[in-house]
């Protein structure tokens, strides 16, 4: 299905719209994912619309180097975890990024096969709201599509660019939106799939009813993608 970006009213339509955030504006408090299962009955009815997602890549290639899925965490809406599973090579590696994902050859030969832990994944976000940070990079290296009306991509919150005072067009780093709007630092022991999947999760509930109050009159509160993923989104 091809990527719809009526979905996406311009950008003058919305800007307008949305706020500067502050930390009084937004929830304070993050998940204890020692005690989700205390939830109470109402927060998990509401709760089991949203699935958050990572991924961590290694790279193939001998002339350019492209992304692979190695690692793949899902959790729910309180970031307990769903899904946490490495993924078998589909091509020779040539870059574990050993430093940064602590992965090295003998935790993925025996890892389930890719089109296993793709179906599993696809299972698990079919019909849910999926939460991320530049979930097109998940898709993408996961071969899949989602409906862009049922994403919420913390790296393409407009009010979180606006809040920081960077231009429209910017990306800010993940670090960075938890440092500033969090009050806490991430990415101290590497790149850990349920660390950023729950950091992201925690910058959406921290300003939901902002998000969902703007998407409930028809407004879109998020840049759009890189056109180049297009296929990633129905």
């Amino acid at each position: 299905m091809p990527f719809r970006m009526a979905l996406y009213p311009s950008q003058k339509d919305y800007a307008f719209q949305l706020p500067a955030l502050t930390l009084d504006t937004m929830a304070s408090s993050s998940p204890n994912y020692a005690n989700a299962g205390t939830a109470q009955a109402g927060t998990n009815s509401r709760a089991q619309r949203y699935v958050a997602a990572q991924a961590q890549y290694v790279y193939y290639g001998i002339v350019s180097r492209l992304p692979m899925v190695a690692r793949v965490t899902l959790t729910d809406y309180r970031g307990s975890v769903l899904l946490d599973t490495c993924v078998r090579p589909t091509q020779p590696v040539c870059d574990y990024r050993t430093a940064e994902t602590g992965l090295q050859p003998h935790h993925l030969a025996e890892a389930p096969v890719f089109i296993d832990v793709q179906r599993q994944v696809a299972s698990l976000i079919r019909d849910k709201i999926l939460v991320g940070y530049a979930l097109w990079d998940f898709l993408s290296v996961m071969g899949l599509s989602h409906p862009a009306i049922n994403t919420r991509d913390t790296a393409l919150f407009m009010s979180f660019r606006r809040t920081l005072g960077h231009k429209p067009t910017t990306m800010i780093p993940l670090e960075t939106l938890v440092k500033h709007f969090m009050g806490r630092d991430i990415g101290q022991s590497g790149d850990i799939p349920v660390e950023r999947a729950r950091a992201a999760l925690d910058l959406f509930r921290s300003c939901e009813q902002t998000w969902e109050g703007i998407i409930a009159t028809g407004a879109w509160p998020c840049a759009l993608p890189p056109t180049e993923y297009r296929r990633c989104f129905t």
